[in-house]
C-alpha cells in the first residue's frame, strides 16, 4: 500500500476530440485505490474566444456552438470520472470548468497546490494545452507531478528507476517520491555519465544510506550515456529492466535552454516508455 498520499488531482482537458482517451484518469484512480486517497478530477474545456472586435454574427454563432460542444464533453468526462471512482469505492470530487487558456492554467495550478500529487497525460507536442499544464504544475505548484503515457492505465510501482545527477532538483524528486520508493520492491539509482561533469555533485553511493534508513531497498548503478543522450539511456534501461516508473528532477538545465537546444526533460516528455514522476 502507498503511504502518505492522501489527495490526488487528475487533470483532463477537452480540446475537441471526442475520441481522445485519457490514460491519466484510470491510472490515477488505480493509484488512489492503492493509496486510499481522495481524488479530484478537473475535466476542463478550453473556451474558444474571438479577439477581433468586428466579427460577424455567423462567426459568433460558430464559436458559441463549439464552446457548448466542448463544455458538454467536459461535463460528460467529469460525470464518467465520478461513476468510475464510485464503482471502485474511491472518494471523488469532479468539476468541469470552461476557461480561456490563461485562466485554465491559473486555476489548475492553484488547485494542484492543495493536493499531494497531480497526474496528467503525457503530451509530446510542445505547444499543446496539456504541455502547458505540465509545465505550469512543475514550475508553479510546488507539488510533484506524474505524467502518464498512452496505454498505461493501471498504476504499478514494483520497479522504479531514479535518475540521479546529484543536483538539488534530483534530491527534491527523490524525497517527493519517497512514498513510492518505500513501497517498491526494486529501486535503482541511476547516474548517467558522459553527458556532463558530475564531479561536484553528490554521488549516488552517498545518498543510498539515506534511502536505506527510510526502508528503501536501493541499488546504485552508473551507466554511460548512449551517444551522449541521457534520456535515451534512461529509456533503454527502463525497457530492459521493465521498470514501472522513472523518478527525476525536471529542467535541471534552464527551461529556455531545453526548449531551444533540447534536454532530458523535453526528450522524455516527447517519448516516455513509463510514467514519469517529476519534481522541480
Amino acid at each position: 500500500m502507498i503511504q502518505n498520499i492522501r489527495s490526488i488531482l487528475i487533470g483532463i482537458t477537452e480540446e475537441g476530440d471526442a475520441e481522445e482517451r485519457s490514460s491519466a484518469l484510470p491510472y490515477g484512480l488505480s493509484l488512489a485505490r492503492q493509496a486510499n486517497a481522495h481524488v479530484t478530477v478537473q475535466a476542463a474545456s478550453l473556451k474558444v474566444t474571438l479577439t477581433h472586435a468586428f466579427v460577424s454574427a455567423f462567426a459568433e454563432g460558430l464559436v458559441a456552438t463549439e464552446n457548448r460542444r466542448l463544455n458538454a464533453l467536459a461535463h460528460a468526462a467529469a460525470e464518467a470520472s465520478q461513476r468510475a471512482a464510485a464503482a471502485s469505492g474511491i472518494a471523488c470530487t469532479a468539476q468541469a470548468p470552461q476557461l480561456a487558456y490563461p485562466a485554465l492554467i491559473r486555476s489548475f495550478t492553484s488547485l494542484a497546490r492543495t493536493h499531494d500529487l497531480t497526474i496528467l497525460d503525457l503530451e509530446p507536442i510542445s505547444l499543446a494545452v496539456d504541455r502547458g499544464l505540465i509545465e505550469a504544475v512543475l514550475m508553479e505548484s510546488g507539488r510533484p507531478l506524474v505524467v502518464v503515457p498512452v496505454g498505461r492505465e493501471a498504476f504499478e510501482g514494483d520497479r522504479i528507476i531514479v535518475a540521479w545527477d546529484g543536483s538539488a532538483k534530483a534530491a527534491r524528486a527523490l524525497n517527493d517520491a519517497m512514498p513510492f520508493l518505500r513501497a517498491a520492491s526494486q529501486v535503482e539509482l541511476i547516474s548517467v555519465t558522459g553527458e556532463k561533469d558530475l564531479g561536484h555533485t553528490v554521488p549516488g553511493a552517498e545518498i543510498a544510506p539515506h534511502l536505506a534508513r527510510h526502508g528503501v531497498a536501493v541499488s546504485v548503478l552508473s551507466l554511460p550515456a548512449v551517444n551522449g543522450d541521457v534520456a535515451e539511456t534512461l529509456r533503454n534501461h527502463a525497457h530492459l529492466t521493465r521498470a514501472d516508473m522513472i523518478v527525476m528532477g525536471a529542467y535541471v538545465h534552464s527551461r529556455l535552454r531545453e526548449m531551444m537546444l533540447g534536454g532530458t526533460t523535453q526528450s522524455l516528455l516527447k517519448n516516455a516508455p513509463v510514467p514519469l514522476f517529476l519534481s522541480y
